[in-house]
């Protein structure tokens, strides 16, 4: 794994817009609202020559005890177990308060190095009167202003200065698994589970994860980036501005990943908003899997419960029905490395690659079982096809005249490559080009 950054503070000190300045883009949602960040978001950034992890995490609140509060704490806490180099993130305009006190107490127990960071440093002034947060007993401090960058290209110098060793040879590509679904169905908990540790924030409360949140795991010698999202609601119940661009993270993650695991809560079934998700992660040509969680919740399960599920998802999508299903409990960790492994198998299927001669037998055979319709008086063909790409897989068919190609053959031409090649869980591309 890349070394890593931990950015810390208490809450609207500027942490998120400091990450968002370090990685390059806006990745973490940025609102004046109270406490926005609540679990830790991973970023990469690069600079002279060196690749790094940052994690921007939720305003540390030592003394609050709501639900949420205390999970931010334990994300803090976390973060900094994982970190190489800590960011403590003070508000220069502001000055000190208790609540920097106690952050600073915290980080004073560790043995790693940690910047103080007094942002919001826009002007001479502030950046002068910034000494006073040499009291907090930290030696090194920066004066920045993360909305212009004044002051960060030296904090980035010192933070490269102080990481390890990292050899860029051993990074390998790591597959990307999104979880994506309607809030509260279990995404976080599946993650969790994943990595048996408490990485996500999981509470009873719908739409505790905002930010798109990035954890890395190993299993059976694999390596895995999980992509634990904002629950996708609808459109129209989307009000709050933070909700909004949580949306937005979570369509980006969708666009980014290479699997998208659609959580489904086996208590409330599958419903118009699940079929928009996975029609838009299917535009995306991502690999699917759909996994009904909350399995253990049901009654009465008997060898035909499972069938029964599936036939709600196909009759609702019956165009996907090459979509992989899988029943799991996330709480009682049932089947959840099933998910893992089934995500391997899409993932394989997706590089897939069918020589040219093979597909042009396979052609010949297909056309043969069911001929090509006649359009105006005239016969179509299909002269021959190659398969163009992989991963995504896309097919380029030649023919005479294939504005007049019915779409009911294309969808036979579809089932008949499934039938044939598999290519579960994954959508294919079928270009018809004039020979």
């Amino acid at each position: 794994m890349l070394p890593t950054v931990s950015i810390v503070g208490r809450p609207n000190v500027g942490k998120s817009t400091i990450f968002n300045r370090l990685v390059g883009e806006r990745q973490a949602i940025v609102h004046d609202e109270y406490g926005v960040t609540r679990d830790r978001h991973y970023g990469d950034s690069y600079w002279n020559g060196v690749d790094f992890n940052i994690i921007d995490t939720g305003g540390y609140l030592p003394d609050e005890l709501d639900t949420i509060t205390v999970g931010v704490r334990e994300q803090v806490l976390i973060a900094i177990e994982e970190s190489d180099v800590i960011l403590f993130v003070v508000d220069a305009k502001t000055g000190i308060n208790m609540l920097d006190e106690s952050v600073a107490q915290i980080l004073r127990r560790q043995k790693k190095p940690v910047l103080l960071v007094a942002n919001k440093a826009d002007n001479e002034g502030r950046r002068l009167e910034a000494s006073e947060f040499y009291s907090l007993g930290f030696d090194e401090l920066y004066s920045i202003s993360a909305i212009s960058g004044t002051g960060t290209g030296e904090l980035m110098d010192r933070i490269i200065e102080l990481l390890p060793d990292h050899d860029p040879e051993q990074q390998e590509n790591i597959p990307k698994l999104a979880f994506i679904g309607r809030p509260n169905v279990g995404k976080s908990s599946l993650v969790n589970a994943l990595v048996d540790d408490e990485r996500c924030i999981v509470t009873d409360i719908a739409g505790t994860t905002r930010d798109t949140i990035n954890t890395y795991l190993s299993f059976n010698d694999k390596e895995y980036t999980l992509m634990d999202t904002a629950g996708l609601r609808k459109r129209v119940k989307v009000k709050e501005n933070i909700e909004f661009y949580s949306t937005v993270r979570t369509e980006k993650a969708i666009r980014e990943c290479d699997v998208a695991v659609l959580i489904l809560d086996a208590e409330r079934g599958f419903d118009a908003q699940d079929k928009r998700v996975l029609r838009q992660a299917e535009d995306y040509n991502k690999g699917l899997i759909i996994v009904w969680n909350k399995w253990d919740l049901i009654d009465d399960k008997d060898t035909h419960t499972v069938r029964e599920f599936e036939k709600v998802v196909y009759e609702a999508v019956p165009q996907m029905d090459y979509i992989p299903i899988l029943t799991i409990s996330a709480t009682n960790k049932k089947r959840i490395h099933k998910v893992l492994e089934l995500c391997d198998e899409v993932i394989e299927e997706r590089k897939k690659q069918i020589s040219t001669s093979e597909l042009n037998d396979f052609i010949e055979k297909t056309l043969h079982k069911r001929p090509l319709p006649m359009k105006r008086g005239r016969e179509l063909k299909i002269q021959y096809g190659s398969q163009v790409k992989a991963n995504p897989p896309v097919f380029k068919f030649f023919m005479n005249s294939p504005q007049d190609l019915p779409a009911n053959y294309r969808r036979y031409l579809e089932n008949q490559i499934r039938e044939t090649y598999k290519f579960t869980g994954v959508p294919i591309t079928m270009v018809f080009k004039q020979k």
